[in-house]
């Protein structure tokens, strides 16, 4: 998918890559600003305490740490969806600083899906794919996992072509 290509690294996307794409990124644009909730899971995930056994230390440091966190995940998030083309398919070219938002992007986007889905550590995608298709092959739960597939390939497809750039 990502490639070199000179400074740049260059991927063409479908029209439903796009829109999936937009889709994850406004949603975690979401959750960070009109949904943002402590007592949301995935807001636990992307924010975890910082001192889990000292809720006061933990309340400090959030108190200067997470506002700016906060604007930086907006910001990365706000990297995939200023880089996509409008509404058709079509090539992304990122310079290496918009490459490294896009992975933090990816990598938060990932985190609150696997969050909703209940993935864990030791999860098998694969099975777990495999027995939400043969449950109901038209589940909301079938496309969820596949985008969550389809975001780690795009993720790893990127920090490969970062990688061969060094």
């Amino acid at each position: 998918m990502f490639r070199r290509q000179g400074g740049r690294y260059v991927a063409t996307f479908a029209v439903d890559e796009v829109r999936v794409l937009r889709k994850v990124a406004s949603e975690v644009v979401g959750l960070l600003t009109d949904g943002f909730d402590h007592s949301d899971p995935v807001v636990g995930r992307l924010f975890p305490d910082a001192y889990p056994d000292d809720p006061a230390n933990t309340a400090e440091f959030r108190r200067y740490t997470e506002g700016d966190l906060k604007t930086a995940k907006i910001d990365q998030a706000g990297a995939i969806l200023a880089a996509l083309p409008d509404s058709a398919g079509g090539e992304v070219r990122l310079d290496a600083e918009a490459a490294e938002a896009w992975l933090r992007a990816l990598n938060d986007a990932r985190l609150a899906m696997g969050v909703r889905l209940e993935i864990k550590d030791g999860t098998d995608l694969g099975e777990e794919l495999d027995d939400a298709v043969a449950e109901d092959p038209t589940s909301s739960r079938v496309f969820q996992l596949s985008v969550y597939a389809y975001l780690g390939y795009l993720q790893e497809s990127l920090l490969n072509a970062l990688i061969d750039g060094v």
